[in-house]
């Protein structure tokens, strides 16, 4: 995709059920919801969390916490199935060593992940369900984003001189996938601290 930046087609699609059945123990534990901007609006997204720590935000800012805010516990652990894939996942594009604190379960609109502490470690991005535009940028928000087809299993991994690249998703055409119904669902995985 850019320096540093890599697409894994169907890189997930061999373990996809268990995937599936751990991201569902997830969303019963922590369900999605619709968290609050420091500038007070309602995120227009729905989203979730497992491991160590997750990413929040509220009238106080963006950041990571152990504690779910809405049950005030912690988020759930991170399944061995979400950590080896997302390990697999970046020593295939090329980064070593990749032990992620955190998986963000969301679908967002074009941003930067620059919340975390450690910027030698990469993103990477799981696609689950409907097929989606993923847009990959530059270091500039106003950089034209290149435009790449998402499908189910399809990981994107980026790192290095991409780690700070705006990226985001297009708007979903309405759709109905074989295991995930109408929607698509995004994990995240991040070293955040």
């Amino acid at each position: 995709m850019a320096e540093g930046a890599v697409l894994l087609r169907g890189f997930a699609r061999p373990v996809e059920t268990e995937l599936i059945a751990d991201l569902r123990a997830i969303v019963a534990q922590a369900p999605f919801r619709h968290m609050v901007t420091p500038g007070g609006h309602q995120m227009s997204v729905a989203m979730t969390n497992c491991g160590r720590i997750g990413w929040v935000t509220d009238r106080t800012g963006y950041r990571y916490d152990a504690n779910d805010p809405e049950a005030a516990k912690p988020w759930p652990a991170m399944p061995a199935s979400f950590r080896d894939l997302a390990a697999r996942a970046a020593v295939q594009a090329g980064f070593a060593a990749f032990a992620p604190d955190a998986c963000l379960v969301n679908r967002m609109s074009l941003h930067q992940d620059k919340d975390e502490l450690d910027f030698a470690a990469p993103i990477v991005s799981v696609s689950l369900g409907l097929p989606a535009t993923f847009l990959f940028g530059g270091l500039q928000r106003s950089d034209k984003p290149l435009r790449f087809r998402l499908e189910h299993g399809d990981i994107a991994v980026w790192g290095g001189p991409a780690r700070l690249a705006f990226h985001g998703v297009a708007a979903l055409a309405d759709g109905e996938h074989a295991v995930m119904g109408p929607q698509r669902i995004n994990l995240t995985f991040r070293k955040a601290r």
